[in-house]
C-alpha cells in the first residue's frame, strides 16, 4: 500500500534526502492570492464581510457572530459525560505539562553596580482558531487555550466555523470545551476571515457601528491551507504561532517492531485528511511487508476508509528502506516530522539523538493519539519539515521577553571609556556624549 523508497545503497546528504522523501504539496502562495481579497474585505467592512463569508463558505448566515453565553452553557450541560471526563483530563494534564514550560525571571550582575533583569511578559490578548472541516476538534481548543492561560494572557477569544446543522453556531462540543475552560468570548467565524477578524478587529454596523471583536496581539491555532495563508498575510500586524499544513507521522522502526502497532499508528494520522502524510522508516523489508499487509486489512475496516486510502496511497506517504537505524535517524531528521514515533530496541537512547521533530513518541506504548489528547504535551506542532527550525505550540507563543537595564553611577563611569570608543568608531558621537553628560 505504501510506496517504497529504497535508500539502502545511497548516502545522500540531508538536502538530497529532503527532496527524495514523501511530503504533501502545500501551495500557501497560491492560497494567499485567493484569501487576500477576503482579508481586505473583513478589514474594511468588518462584521458584514464576516456574515457574507459565512454564507458563501459555510452555507449559513449566522444570527450571532459572537456566540451567546447561553449557547455555551447549553452545550456544556448537554455534553456527553464520557467526553466531558476526557476533556477535563486533557485540561488537567495539559496544565501540568505547560506549567513546566514557564521561564523564570533572572537577574544578572554584569559588572558591580550594573545589572540586567530578564523578564517574561504575557501578551494582553490572543485570538485562537479551532477548525471545523472534516472533523471537529475540541482537543484543539484545549491545546490552544491552556498554554495561553498558563502564560497569564488576560483576554482570550476563540473562533470556530458556523455550522448549518447547529443553527449557525460552532459545533456544540467546541462550545462545551470553551465552557470547561472558562472562555466566554467565542465567535461563529471560520477560515481566513476569522484570522482577519482577529488581526484587524471588526466593527458591527448591524449593532449601530459598535465593536464586534477587538484586534488581538497573537493569533494561534491549526487550520487548512487558507488559514495558513491568512496567517502569512497578517503576520506583522499580529504575531502568529505557525503556518500549519496537513498532519504527518513518521515511524522509525526496526525488525523487532510490532507491525500491527505501526500500521495502527500510521492509519491514525491518515484518517485526519486525504493529504495527511504517513511515513515508515525501517531497516527491515520484512517489517515493511507486514505493515503493508496490516494497513490493507485495517484501511478496509476503518470508518473513514476512503480518506485513509487516499492518504496512504498519496505522494505524501511511503515506506523508506534504510541500511540501519543510524541511517534511519538521518532520514528522520531530514524529514523533520510533525510526529515521530520510535519503535526500536533502543528507543529511549535513539530518541535523545533526534534533532528535528515536532514531538517524539518513545516506544510501543506511546502512540501519537496519546499526545493528541492526554499526554500533557501539545498537539499543535510544526508540519511540512518546519520542525528543522520551529517548535510546537507552548507558553512561549504567548510570552515576550523584556530586559530591564539598571546601572549606578560608578558602573556607568567604569564603562564610559570603551563605550565612547565604540561610539566614535561608528561615527555616533552623541552616544558617547549621552554618557559623559551623566559624569559631570
Amino acid at each position: 500500500m505504501l510506496t517504497r523508497i529504497d535508500l539502502r545503497d545511497t548516502d545522500p546528504d540531508a538536502r538530497d534526502l529532503a527532496a527524495i522523501l514523501p511530503r504533501a504539496d502545500l501551495d500557501v502562495a497560491a492560497a494567499l492570492e485567493a484569501v487576500a481579497p477576503l482579508i481586505e474585505d473583513v478589514r474594511v467592512r468588518g462584521a458584514a464581510a464576516l456574515r457574507d463569508a459565512a454564507e458563501r463558505f459555510d452555507h449559513v448566515r449566522p444570527e450571532h457572530l459572537r456566540v451567546p453565553a447561553s449557547a455555551i452553557e447549553r452545550a456544556l450541560a448537554d455534553l456527553d459525560p464520557a467526553v466531558r471526563e476526557g476533556l477535563e483530563l486533557s485540561i488537567a494534564h495539559n496544565r501540568a505539562g505547560h506549567a513546566a514550560q514557564l521561564p523564570v525571571e533572572r537577574v544578572t550582575e554584569v559588572v558591580p553596580g550594573g545589572r540586567v533583569v530578564q523578564r517574561w511578559i504575557p501578551v494582553r490578548r490572543v485570538g485562537l482558531y479551532a477548525p471545523g472541516g472534516l472533523a471537529v476538534y475540541p482537543s484543539s481548543v484545549v491545546m490552544n487555550v491552556v498554554p495561553a492561560q498558563v502564560a497569564g494572557v488576560e483576554r482570550i477569544a476563540l473562533a470556530s466555523p458556523p455550522q448549518a446543522a447547529f443553527g449557525g453556531l460552532p459545533h456544540p462540543t467546541i462550545l462545551a470545551a470553551c465552557g470547561l475552560l472558562g472562555v466566554e468570548e467565542v465567535y461563529a467565524v471560520g477560515g481566513a476571515q476569522a484570522i482577519a477578524m482577529f488581526a484587524y478587529g471588526a466593527a458591527d454596523d448591524d449593532a449601530g457601528g459598535g465593536l464586534l471583536c477587538e484586534r488581538v496581539d497573537v493569533v494561534a491555532g491549526p487550520g487548512n491551507v487558507y488559514v495558513a495563508a491568512a496567517k502569512r498575510a497578517v503576520r506583522g500586524a499580529v504575531g502568529i504561532d505557525a503556518e500549519a499544513g496537513p498532519t504527518e507521522i513518521a515511524v522509525l522502526a526496526d525488525a523487532g517492531a510490532d507491525p500491527e502497532l505501526v500500521a495502527a499508528d500510521l492509519l491514525s494520522q491518515a484518517e485526519h485528511d486525504p493529504n495527511a502524510g504517513s511515513v515508515l522508516i525501517t531497516d527491515s523489508p520484512a517489517l515493511a511487508d507486514a505493515v503493508d499487509a496490516a494497513l490493507e486489512r485495517r484501511a478496509g475496516a476503518t470508518r473513514h476508509a476512503g480518506r485513509v486510502r487516499a492518504a496512504l496511497t498519496g505522494p505524501q506517504s511511503g515506506a523508506v528502506l534504510v541500511r540501519d537505524t543510524d541511517q534511519g535517524l538521518a532520514v528522520a531528521d531530514a524529514y523533520a516530522a510533525e510526529h515521530l514515533e520510535i519503535h526500536t530496541s533502543n528507543a529511549p537512547a535513539l530518541a535523545r539523538r533526534v534533532r528535528n521533530a515536532g514531538a517524539v513518541f518513545v516506544g510501543p506504548c506511546s502512540p501519537v493519539p496519546l499526545g493528541d489528547y492526554l499526554a500533557g504535551s501539545n498537539h499543535v506542532l510544526p508540519t511540512g519539515g518546519t520542525a528543522r527550525f520551529a517548535s510546537g505550540l507552548s507558553v512561549m507563543a504567548y510570552l515576550k521577553t523584556v530586559q530591564l537595564i539598571e546601572y549606578d553611577a560608578a558602573a556607568l563611569e567604569a564603562l564610559a571609556g570603551p563605550l565612547t570608543a565604540l561610539a566614535e568608531a561608528e561615527d555616533l558621537p552623541a552616544h558617547g556624549e549621552a554618557v559623559r553628560a551623566r559624569l559631570g
